[in-house]
Formats: C-alpha cells, structure tokens, sequence
C-alpha cells in the first residue's frame, strides 16, 4: 500500500495534487492537505494565499481544474458533488460575517438550523416543534449562550452573533466545521472565549479554521498550515510554522 493511499483511507479529508485557475492566475497550485478524523486545524497565510478559494473547493462552490479532494476515508470524491450534496455529507462552513435570523430569539435561530427532516410533511406535522428543548440547550450551552437564550438575536454584541452562528452550524451535527475568520472584530476576551469555544467543538467533531489572529490561533493550541500562492509553505505546531524563514518574509514578518 502506498503512502497516499494509506492517508487516503485514513483522512477524513484528503486534498492531493489540487490546482485551480481564474482568467489565467493559479489560486491554488498543487495544493495537499489531510486532516484526520477529530483534528483541528488552523490554517493561517497573507492575502490571496488561496485560504478561501480551497474552503470554496472543500464546499463544492469552485471545482478544481485537477487533483483529488475526498471526504470520509476516501468514500466521497467531492468534486462530482454540488455544493447541497457536501453539506448533507456532513461539511458545514461559517463565513466571516454572521447571518443569524435578528428577528427571532436566539433560542428559534438553533431551532431552525437543527438537523432532521426537511420535507413538506415534517413541516407539516411541526417537527421542530416536537425537538426537546434540552437539545437546544445543550447547543447554547456549548456556544456559551445560555443565557442569551429568550434574546432577539438582532439584540446580542457582534461576538455573540458569531457564537449563535457557530451554534448553527453545530445543529446541523456535521463531521467537519469550516469556520473562517471567526475572531474578526471580536474583543480580546471574546476571541479567547471563541477559541474556547472551538476547543469545545473539536471533542466531536474535526475543525478547520481560517484566521489571521496569531494570539487567537496560538490559543487554539493546535496543528498550523500556512499557506503561500496556493500551497503548503510551512505546517506543524505555531512555534515550528512562526520560525520558518520563508513564513517570516511571506507573512508574519510584514
């Protein structure tokens, strides 16, 4: 058995070999990146890096001119999804700017993001309705919301909107958690909270977070990609990817 296959079968995601091109400028160049089930992972680097652009390709909203992205020890090739179909694998994504529901409470913004039958007979008979509110509680208290719970959603601080927003997405109970920029414009107390917060996720389900917050990154205590026009420049523990010369003159040392 070879090398990749054996980090085929093992991964949860496996990106190899990834290339993808916009009006002639490579975004991402042979990118690779495997993650294993349960990890979390930070992925850091300037500008135009291509951190988006691969979040795009993992969710199915860009395909790839070439390479293999597998989700699920292989099982999925998700270059032949559509963007509906990853997410009912189980990959779910926040963006950097919070969409919650303002007008409704904190509490009916998990209520309706909660996973379980979506049709038009389960929206008849009310399912969410009939959901026991301890799972919804068990969600704000993860997202350190419990007290927020009868709130209207439009009434809490930015950070807390980013914590309601990440609570969303947990109900959806995916594998993985695709969070990007989570602590932009975030307190220095919310952003240590927030990496609390993904600490806390990470027990059951793998992350994957975009962030330029080195404080916050350090924070998460977790394994470090950075990435350089495309690709892989530096990975391993902050210390390690901070120390690298090239990181220092691309990145960190601007």
């Amino acid at each position: 058995m070879t090398s990749a296959s054996i980090d085929t079968t093992q991964a949860i995601l496996y990106l190899d070999g990834v290339s993808v091109s916009f009006d002639g400028f490579r975004a991402i160049n042979n990118l690779s990146l495997y993650l294993e089930p349960g990890e979390m992972r930070a992925i850091i680097g300037p500008n135009g890096a291509g951190k988006t652009t691969m979040m795009d390709i993992i969710t199915g909203k860009t395909r790839p001119d070439e390479g293999e992205v597998l989700f699920n020890h292989g099982r999925h090739d998700l270059t032949r999804l559509d963007e509906t179909a990853i997410a009912n694998l189980g990959i779910g994504r926040k963006f950097q700017k919070p969409t919650v529901f303002e007008d409704q409470s904190v509490s009916d913004n998990i209520l309706l993001a909660l996973k379980g039958p979506r049709g038009p007979f389960s929206s008849l008979i009310g399912w969410r309705n009939k959901v026991a509110s301890e799972k919804i509680d068990e969600i704000l208290d993860v997202a350190g919301l419990g007290a927020e719970r009868e709130r209207m959603a439009g009434e809490i601080s930015h950070g807390k909107k980013q914590w309601l927003e990440i609570g969303m997405l947990l109900a959806q109970d995916p594998a993985i958690l695709l969070v990007d920029e989570p602590v932009a414009g975030m307190t220095d107390a919310e952003t240590m909270e927030t990496a609390a917060l993904l600490k806390r996720i990470n027990k059951d389900h793998t992350v994957v977070v975009v962030e330029h917050d080195m404080d916050f990154v350090r924070a998460l205590d977790c394994k470090v990609t950075c990435l350089h026009e495309g690709s892989v420049l530096a990975e391993g523990s902050l210390d390690t990817v901070a120390s690298d010369q090239r990181v220092i003159e691309v990145y960190l040392g601007r």
